[in-house]
């Protein structure tokens, strides 16, 4: 088993956490890594912060460079390599070497298909227009910086306010650009509740964002020099300088679909619990692949970093020899919009309409700390629990200092199966400079008992 060779596509958190489980358990096999970008294991979900300037350099967002892995771990990594074609009947991968033009094909026993997800690019008028960026790879985000260093833009428009939009427009303010942001949707956020959400689009507003929801886009206007002059919807134009695109993701399949891999929730690769594909000896993970919902019992396509972690350790163990299942995710999320903090888990009101599961909601607004307490911070808390069960399916979080990571309690009680009655009685900690003496949470399920 030692001397089989594994070829993974992809270097960064899947990838790389599965090679390196590999390499721990079997110190003298052969693992190639062919990584289309220049970086490795990096931290994607750090680079509006690095925007932002409240990271001082990119080199903080790296968490292993290519030469650390060949180095330390004798991980064959290559860089600036493009994986052209899966042949499964052969064993073997198609690569090109973005540097030197050349392309070969390398050999595998195992193959880890870790290629991530893009963002949505629509196809509308100057699209490529200078100015205008998706955040997807490290590199993105140092271009985005870069072009902000050198043409100080002073006014910017945010396209869709999911995480990257509320991130970005947080990071463009810090800037001290003029910022607006639009989104198809009647709020910000689509993964919680509109009720929810509102607080998060005033949040907004009150910092000097000029938020518009309901507005399609359309085009984009350049100048003489085809650099960003304007964005177009279908209510007005609006000038900008810079254009950040946070409209979705798409999982990187167009590989796997080639080769006949079956595809799965929403395009991603279709695995099962061990991570493997329909093809023997192929897996995936990461944001390509899809996950088991724990709530809503089916396979959906989630792309967060933790998930793409956990999955590439997963893959490692069984590519290794070893058993191991993963077990599923929740959607569990958190951000921040300056002082609000903003998280979400399992099953939003929106999501338990539409799969037809009999539930109560309940919303109470509470403090974040004793009320008497020097920093005591206001904060909402939605909980959606099964009706007649009164099992916790879903709970969403908004407030001050201390509220968004609350929301670890009710992941982990949702994945457990307990009742709201079951997260009452819970013994949580307590003292005034962290919490009332009913914790948030268990108010709101006090409420669903």
């Amino acid at each position: 088993m030692s001397k089989r060779k594994l070829v993974v596509i992809g270097g960064d958190a899947a990838g790389m956490s599965a090679a390196s489980k590999v390499r721990r358990e079997h110190p003298d096999r052969e693992i190639v890594v062919f990584e289309l970008g220049r970086h490795t294991s990096y931290a994607a979900c750090g680079m509006p912060y690095f925007i932002a300037g409240q990271v001082e350099s990119s080199d903080h967002l790296i968490a292993r460079r290519p030469e650390v892995f060949r180095e330390r771990q004798n991980i064959d990594v290559r860089t600036r390599h493009e994986v052209l074609e899966i042949d499964t009947a052969k064993r073997r991968v198609k690569v090109r070497n973005l540097e030197q033009g050349t392309t070969f094909w390398e050999s595998w026993d195992d193959l880890l298909i870790a290629t991530g997800a893009s963002p949505i690019v629509p196809d509308l008028p100057n699209i490529n227009a200078e100015g205008i960026f998706s955040l997807s790879h490290l590199q993105s985000g140092i271009d985005v910086f870069e072009y902000m260093e050198a043409h100080r833009p002073g006014k910017a428009v945010v396209v869709g306010g999911g995480y990257i939009g509320i991130e970005m427009a947080e990071a463009l303010l810090e800037r001290g650009l003029e910022v607006a942001l639009i989104d198809m949707a009647p709020e910000v956020m689509v993964s919680m509740d509109v009720d929810i959400a509102g607080s998060i689009s005033q949040a907004m507003k009150d910092a000097g964002v000029s938020v518009f929801l309901g507005e399609k886009l359309e085009r984009f206007e350049t100048d003489s020099r085809g650099r960003l002059s304007a964005v177009v919807t279908d209510r007005q134009t609006l000038e900008a300088e810079l254009v950040i695109l946070g409209i979705g993701i798409r999982p990187n399949t167009r590989l796997a679909k080639a080769a006949d891999i079956e595809l799965g929730a929403n395009g991603a690769i279709k695995v099962n619990k061990r991570l493997e594909t329909t093809v023997p000896h192929v897996w995936a993970a990461g944001d390509c692949a899809e996950s088991f919902h724990l709530v809503k019992e089916e396979q959906v396509f989630i792309a967060l970093g933790t998930v793409a972690n956990k999955q590439g350790l997963v893959a490692g163990i069984n590519i290794s020899g070893g058993t191991m299942e993963f077990p599923g995710v929740l959607g569990t999320a958190i951000t921040r919009f300056r002082d609000l903090e903003i998280s979400r888990t399992g099953l939003s009101e929106k999501e338990a309409k539409e799969i037809g599961i009999r539930f109560r909601v309940k919303t109470i607004d509470a403090l974040t700390r004793s009320h008497y307490f020097p920093g005591s911070a206001k904060l909402r808390v939605k909980l959606v629990v099964e009706d007649g069960t009164g099992r916790l399916l879903g709970g969403q979080i908004v407030g001050g200092n201390g509220a968004a990571k609350r929301i670890d309690t009710l992941a982990v009680a949702i994945t457990a199966r307990l009742t709201a009655e079951q997260l009452v009685y819970l013994d949580l900690a307590y003292a005034p400079p962290f919490s009332p003496v009913w914790d948030p949470v268990q108010t709101a399920a006090r409420t669903l008992v």
